[in-house]
């Protein structure tokens, strides 16, 4: 009784803040202060200030400001431009054609900037008024770019897979690892979509590119390879065991620095704004982390999570029906918060569930991850299609039903990681000497 009591102080102390539009991380505090005044007489100020500091000092999480540094620096400079024209040669061959810079465009930018919205506004940028000046369905040019750029939240360096590390105390580099096969599959999903539509479509087709020879297509190039070596730098320094995720993210910082320098697109202007939107963005996220953690500490005091997790125990409930389960309830979550604050928010209840049942903790990582990235795309608070909205001035309407079936090739993916789990556990437990953090 006492558990349920508590579940139902908290979740209307929650909901009713977050209704009143309270930041989400002083919602989280809001919260566990009242459970820890209902529930424990240990001061709750005092438990507060010690559960923040300790939350807030972690080093690992340190790698998540350098990494959105990185993602800014590249967004604001030039280096996101030429992107395009270093793709386009090699994607117009394909079976929907330049579509598939969409697709390539978002899978390499992820692997610089791990935020979602940021790769979504850089590649829409540069592949939107290009892809209607070639007269492709618009339909297409928004809903392959929607799903495509949940990969920032997938393929290393990870914000969310940074959060999940640090919220249960697991390797960030180990978690990086795991999203690298998932990832590119994913990526390979929505291009077979693309692939699909060109040959089963009846509408019209954009005109043919031009032809290009390949020493043609070679020079085009020279405009992505500066990307890709960064790209390979810092996700190669962790996988060699050369650096922890937070050396690789301060040598990608230098590595966009000196590129965007070099590129002459690094001004004092472009230097000060990418520094501080990663500020906001960083401490944004903090604040939620801190909010999460003293939360964690309240519902402790409760032991509503232990009551949980024996009541799932209890349930005798195989792996596959809980993950169903947590599908379902994630989808759900991710209708009305973003990804990260769905992570967090849920952490301190759904991992003693999940070591209970014997799920990897690392594969969980990756499926959180699946279905956290459909929350970007789906009504009413997918924050993609905001971001598209702003971009594209179409309603919010359109752009779901474009993103309709990526969300189901996501689903698709969910099923993939059940049945063949290796895809995500295979290379972090292969990794040779790999650092902690």
């Amino acid at each position: 009784m006492t558990e349920f009591l508590a579940t139902a102080i908290f979740l209307v102390t929650l909901f009713g803040l977050l209704a009143s539009s309270v930041w989400i991380g002083l919602a989280l505090m809001g919260v566990a202060w009242v459970g820890m005044e209902l529930f424990t007489s240990r001061p709750a100020g005092d438990a507060m200030i010690t559960t923040i500091w300790t939350g807030s000092s972690s080093w690992t999480l340190t790698a998540l400001p350098l990494f959105i540094w990185m993602g800014e620096v590249l967004y604001r400079t030039r280096l996101s431009e030429d992107m395009f024209r270093g793709l386009a040669p090699w994607m117009r061959f394909l079976p929907g054609g330049l579509l598939h810079t969409n697709i390539a465009g978002c899978t390499i930018f992820a692997a610089v900037s791990g935020s979602s919205a940021a790769t979504l506004t850089t590649v829409g940028k540069m592949s939107i008024p290009e892809l209607r000046a070639r007269g492709y369905p618009e339909h297409m040019i928004i809903g392959t770019l929607a799903g495509a750029a949940t990969l920032g939240l997938m393929i290393p360096p990870s914000l969310t897979l940074i959060v999940y590390g640090v919220s249960i105390n697991e390797s960030i580099t180990k978690l990086f690892m795991a999203g690298v096969f998932p990832g590119l599959i994913l990526a390979g999903l929505f291009m077979s979509y693309i692939i699909a539509w060109h040959y089963l479509s009846k509408g019209p087709r954009p005109k043919p590119e031009p032809d290009m020879t390949f020493s043609e297509r070679l020079k085009e190039s020279r405009f992505l390879i500066p990307v890709l070596i960064l790209v390979t730098v810092v996700i190669g320094s962790m996988y060699m065991g050369f650096a922890t995720a937070t050396e690789a993210a301060a040598v990608g910082v230098v590595g966009a620095l000196t590129l965007a320098a070099a590129q002459g697109s690094l001004s004092w202007s472009t230097f000060t704004a990418s520094l501080m939107g990663a500020t906001r963005t960083s401490a944004m996220i903090a604040l939620i982390l801190m909010g999460a953690a003293f939360l964690s500490l309240s519902m402790g005091f409760t032991g509503l999570p232990r009551a949980l997790a024996g009541w799932i125990e209890g349930l005798e409930l195989s792996p596959v029906v809980l993950i169903m389960a947590l599908t379902v309830f994630y989808i759900i979550l991710g209708m009305f918060l973003d990804g990260i604050s769905s992570v967090v928010l849920t952490m301190a209840i759904v991992e003693p569930m999940i070591r209970t049942a014997g799920i990897d903790v690392i594969w969980f990582g990756i499926f959180v991850v699946v279905v956290v990235e459909m929350a970007q795309v789906t009504p009413p608070i997918g924050f993609n299609l905001f971001v598209l909205q702003g971009m594209t001035r179409h309603e919010i309407s359109y752009i779901a039903r474009t993103a309709l079936p990526m969300v189901g090739l996501m689903l698709l993916m969910v099923v993939i990681l059940v049945i063949f789990p290796e895809i995500a556990t295979w290379l972090p437990a292969n990794i040779r000497n790999a650092p902690g953090g």
